[in-house]
């Protein structure tokens, strides 16, 4: 199979390099930046690093229309988010976790979405993933005068301004350092992602079975199969922290993942809740804000525990953690990586029957999770300082890439 790939690949490279030569942009006298263009294709996590870049765009450039462009996967992550005017949504192609109906259902999409894009008239778009020529080059067929990204090599060639591409940074730092090319940064880099009051009061009526007592947070599943950890292993952390301290425990995990948290479900034993597939995004936000703890493998939920400021574990593998770490105060969200010398690869599409051999995540014991774990519950329940659990990260701009 990688045979056939690598060379589909590779005639891909060349074609877009070729049209890059041909659209090889100059650039251009800035008139205006009335109406900006900011594209991500990504998913929960990566679009959650993106918060922050928002923020600081909305308050350089207040007057402007700011508008997101997300897959549909992303657009329960932004339609809320106060920085931006509107959305637009499109089904990204090699973004979208489904296999492609042909060929050329890329590159068609790429002309619908350039007549769409076309037709709004931008004056500006910024292009916060590196390496997503697909759509820097439909910005430039749609003929946006300013388009500012990161000089991938089979990105550059669509841009008006390509920054420098710089590795090992964060992607929070990443994403505020292509908005400092048009306003200045902020302190405050916060993520954001705001609970409404409805659900709150959701959140309280499916936790309810857990009583009045301190909750925890076990996120089951991950985006990738090769980053899940050993189901036995979760539920062997929440059986001891719920022995220990008396705390009930909710198995979180999204469609798709309900027979994952069914197993960690099940090796808790009785008295656990699973909330895998029951809850909208803004609900297990909001779940996670009643959390004392929240822990599991590198995560959109977990990136949402953070944002939401309960305190966590992130367990990382084959992505780094340093680039992709939880974006918060290292005394409140901790990372446990990998000990394998091949960590991290940063790979992350190995096929699920091979999944097994490469087990990363499963170098990870169970009594190093429940060290880090104790330490950061006891904590989290002996604070009396008048903060709420949902403001553990305090005011400042958290360190860069959590602890290590």
């Amino acid at each position: 199979m990688i045979g056939v790939i690598q060379p589909r690949e590779d005639a891909r490279r060349l074609g877009v390099e070729a049209v890059g030569r041909v659209l090889a942009s100059r650039p251009n006298v800035v008139s205006r930046r009335q109406k900006i263009l900011v594209m991500r294709p990504d998913h929960l996590g990566d679009l959650l690093f993106l918060t922050p870049a928002l923020r600081q765009i909305r308050q350089g450039i207040p007057e402007a229309q700011i508008v997101g462009l997300v897959g549909p996967w992303g657009k329960p992550v932004l339609a809320r988010n106060p920085d931006l005017d509107r959305l637009i949504t499109w089904e990204f192609p090699w973004f979208d976790r489904r296999p492609r109906s042909s060929p050329l259902a890329p590159y068609l999409s790429l002309l619908r979405l350039v007549a769409r894009l076309r037709a709004e008239r931008f004056d500006l778009a910024l292009q916060f993933r590196a390496d997503f020529w697909w759509g820097a080059l439909a910005v430039r067929l749609a003929g946006v005068p300013e388009r500012i990204g990161y000089g991938a090599p089979m990105v550059a060639p669509f841009l008006t301004t390509a920054l420098p591409v710089r590795h090992g940074r964060h992607a929070v730092d990443e994403n505020r350092a292509l908005a400092a090319a048009i306003t200045s940064p902020l302190a405050d880099s916060r993520l954001v992602f705001p609970t409404t009051a409805a659900e709150k009061t959701q959140a309280d009526r499916l936790l309810a079975p857990l009583g009045r007592r301190p909750i925890i947070a076990l996120q089951a599943g991950a985006g990738a199969p090769v980053k899940v950890w050993p189901p036995e292993r979760l539920a062997q952390v929440g059986r001891s922290l719920a022995d220990e301290w008396g705390v009930g425990v909710v198995v979180l995990g999204g469609p798709g993942e309900e027979n994952l948290a069914g197993q960690v479900t099940s090796g808790l034993g009785p008295g656990a809740l699973s909330l895998a597939g029951r809850t909208t995004l803004g609900e297990l936000a909001a779940v996670l804000e009643r959390c004392a703890l929240a822990v599991g493998p590198d995560s959109g939920p977990l990136h949402l525990a953070v944002a939401v400021g309960t305190p966590s574990v992130h367990l990382y593998g084959p992505a780094d953690s340093h680039r992709f770490g939880p974006w918060g105060s290292s005394e409140w969200h901790q990372v446990i990586a990998s000990p394998r010398p091949c960590a991290p690869c940063n790979r992350l599409d190995f096929p699920l029957v091979t999944v097994p051999n490469h087990p990363c995540l499963a170098d990870i014991s169970a009594d190093h999770v429940l060290t880090v774990a104790r330490d950061l519950l006891r904590r989290s329940l002996a604070r009396t300082d008048g903060r709420s659990l949902a403001d553990p990260n305090g005011r400042e701009s958290p360190p860069r890439g959590g602890a290590q």
